[in-house]
């Protein structure tokens, strides 16, 4: 009879604690998806776009979405200043900041107005390394761009590394049908989990 009560507790334990699980990643899901729909573009000193693949001397459909909003954010006088973030993967490659400076200057950005750091692979040290080479100018504000999906966890690292930034995804995405866009929000969904578990701890 006390092996079965024993049990019982530990089932009951159990159920609730998957409960909890459950109701803080609903929690979590929501604060992503609601978060991704939210443009806050204001003037700022700098746009700052955050890295992602590049295929050779070109941007991948994704980078290459995050550049044009960026770019339509700086032709329209939001910024004075681009900032372009990513390294490289392989000695070989090119570093993803250096693909995108080209291709903005091919888009008609005055190549004083970009600023890149080159040494970034995660999202984290994209903002580490942008506050680096944005010191000589003293840059303050900043219009963060990436995926929609992306924004909620790239700007809680912004803001706990004391940024004042504002949150403007892109209008048009690489990540469009539901098919790449579910990948993408799980994958989102386990970084966020993962930095928010870290964060709490710290």
């Amino acid at each position: 009879m006390k092996k079965r009560l024993v049990s019982k507790k530990n089932i009951t334990l159990l159920l609730c604690v998957s409960v909890f699980i459950a109701a803080v990643l609903c929690w979590f899901s929501y604060e992503i998806w609601s978060f991704s729909m939210k443009d806050e573009a204001k003037p700022a000193d700098a746009i700052l776009v955050l890295g992602t693949a590049v295929w050779g001397d070109q941007p991948s459909p994704v980078l290459r979405e995050r550049l044009n909003h960026a770019i339509k954010l700086y032709e329209q006088g939001y910024a004075k200043y681009i900032i372009f973030t990513g390294g490289r993967r392989s000695a070989n490659e090119l570093a993803e900041s250096e693909v995108s400076r080209s291709y903005a200057i091919e888009k008609g950005v005055k190549p004083e107005h970009i600023l890149i750091e080159d040494q970034s692979l995660i999202t984290e040290e994209n903002f580490e390394y942008s506050l680096i080479v944005a010191k000589p100018y003293k840059l303050e504000t900043y219009i963060i761009v990436s995926d929609p999906l992306h924004m909620k966890r790239a700007l809680m690292m912004a803001s706990e590394l004391g940024m004042t930034a504002y949150s403007s995804p892109t209008t048009t995405s690489a990540y469009s049908s539901m098919r790449t866009k579910l990948p993408f929000f799980f994958r989102e969904l386990f970084y966020y989990t993962s930095y928010r578990i870290i964060y709490a701890l710290s």
